[in-house]
């Protein structure tokens, strides 16, 4: 009985290139896809740092306002329409004594950048003075030593604060209601008079965050005097 041998018939050259050309294009098409769900995921844990980021300075914000303590012989708040200074209760519980915090927008490494400062605890009215000068040359033409004592906070384009008296908002520079002349402490209450009156009723934040990045556009932040009570919006 002869036996019949078969012959095994290989690949072509073309059949060869024509299936690496398809492998070629699902790995292509499978590799965009891939980068394009990292890149995704890398912009969605950028954003969700920044809003953290801004979140934690905006209570912190509001923390420094709450805790504004007025003084006899000493201004509360005081806006110069380039930084705001303010004397505010020590967060440390074995602390007796006041600091003094300031926030300002400052060229930081060729980016605007907003910036916290605050001073050591005070316990003393000349303390408190040269605390409170301290923070007006920290916000213009800071040193080495008082940049020690700053935390960059987040970068900025611009902003602006507007003080809720008499039932109306108005600029902080035009109200009046700066707190007290930079460097020059403010007088004693008259008798039968608050101290917190030289408190505005409400404080409003405009924060103009920089195109192009993360987070853009414009931010509203109200605060409300505890002692007065009552919804600004």
């Amino acid at each position: 009985m002869q036996e019949c041998r078969h012959r095994r018939r290989g690949f072509t050259l073309v059949e060869l290139l024509v299936a690496i050309a398809v492998l070629a294009l699902l790995a292509l098409v499978s590799w965009r896809g891939l980068d394009a769900m990292v890149r995704a995921q890398h912009q969605t844990r950028e954003h969700a740092d920044a809003v953290a980021t801004l979140q934690t300075v905006l209570d912190q914000w509001g923390a420094d306002l709450d805790a504004v303590q007025t003084l006899e012989h000493a201004s509360a708040i005081a806006w110069d329409g380039q930084a705001l200074r303010l004397t505010r209760r020590s967060s440390r519980a074995d602390d007796a004594g006041v600091i003094v915090v300031a926030w300002a927008l400052r060229d930081v490494d060729g980016s605007d950048q907003w910036l916290r400062w605050q001073s050591a605890p005070v316990a003393t009215r000349e303390q408190w003075s040269a605390a409170w000068q301290q923070a007006a040359s920290w916000a213009r033409t800071p040193d080495a030593a008082t940049r020690r004592s700053e935390t960059v906070l987040l970068p900025l384009a611009g902003w602006q604060l507007f003080f809720y008296r008499d039932g109306a908002w108005a600029n902080a520079l035009s109200t009046g209601a700066t707190g007290a002349v930079p460097g020059v402490l403010t007088p004693t209450p008259a008798a039968g008079t608050s101290a917190t009156a030289a408190l505005p009723e409400g404080l409003r934040l405009q924060l103009d965050l920089p195109a192009g990045g993360t987070l853009s556009g414009r931010i509203t932040r109200d605060w409300v005097n505890p002692t007065v009570g009552g919804n600004k919006s």
